[in-house]
């Protein structure tokens, strides 16, 4: 990918850590960003360096607008500049509207909306003189299909829907695209937590039969960032399994 560098937030583990792995496998140098994961992280940079690519691990609260800053300098300092960003970084804490507690409202919005609201504006200031960049946000099904229990994260996932139109529209002009993709269930350790009867019964749900694998999203990840997807921006893919349909 003539030297490209991809930063990937949250990628110590599941989506993230596929995504690493996948965009090493077409030629990118990686930047792995994670909170607190250090080992996930070691562990998704080892996996990158073994596929023949640079990769280097960053931490930050992608909810922090000055920890994020000081993590694209350095990562522009390591590589070069930045050519593609995923922003995937999120927390979830599943809970009725009647038992949503204050402190996990705030931190859900701070993480999963902000979050990905800093790291764009820190990536488009880089990506600006390089041109031809992308911004891919991880959305979910659930913004546009109700879960019970999901209020918070449905809503958080439809303001990142929301604003990656926004921002496809402002950044075309630079030269760079703004898409996203939103999965429906993964097998992840998220899911893999689902009571049996609840996770049956999302199964059954599921035209397709299953879970999708992570490295199915970050295979579609990596194809919607490449050049054969030069003319798509401001929209978002649902990789859902056809349960949305």
């Amino acid at each position: 990918m003539d030297n490209k560098t991809v930063l990937v937030t949250g990628a110590s583990k599941g989506i993230g850590k596929a995504c690493a792995i996948a965009f090493a496998e077409a030629g990118y140098s990686v930047a792995v960003n994670y909170f607190s994961d250090e080992n996930g992280a070691i562990d998704t940079a080892n996996a990158v360096r073994e596929r023949g690519t640079l990769s280097e691990i960053f931490q930050a609260d992608t909810s922090d607008p000055e920890t994020v800053k000081t993590m694209f300098r350095a990562i522009t300092k390591k590589f070069g500049g930045i050519d593609v960003l995923v922003n995937n970084a999120g927390m979830v804490e599943d809970a009725y509207l009647l038992t949503v507690k204050e402190e996990s409202l705030c931190r859900s919005l701070d993480v999963n909306v902000k979050g990905y609201f800093h790291c764009a504006r820190q990536a488009a200031l880089k990506m600006i003189s390089r041109k031809c960049c992308v911004i891919l946000n991880i959305s979910l099904v659930s913004a546009d299909m109700a879960i019970p229990g999901q209020s918070v994260y449905s809503a958080a996932k439809g303001a990142v829907n929301s604003m990656t139109a926004c921002l496809a529209k402002e950044l075309a002009p630079c030269g760079i695209r703004v898409i996203g993709i939103a999965p429906g269930f993964v097998d992840t350790v998220m899911t893999n937590q689902l009571p049996p009867q609840k996770r049956e019964e999302y199964l059954k749900a599921i035209p397709m039969g299953s879970f999708a694998e992570p490295d199915e999203v970050a295979k579609a990840v990596v194809c919607l960032c490449s050049d054969s997807f030069s003319y798509l921006t401001g929209q978002t893919l649902i990789l859902d399994g056809g349960i949305s349909c």
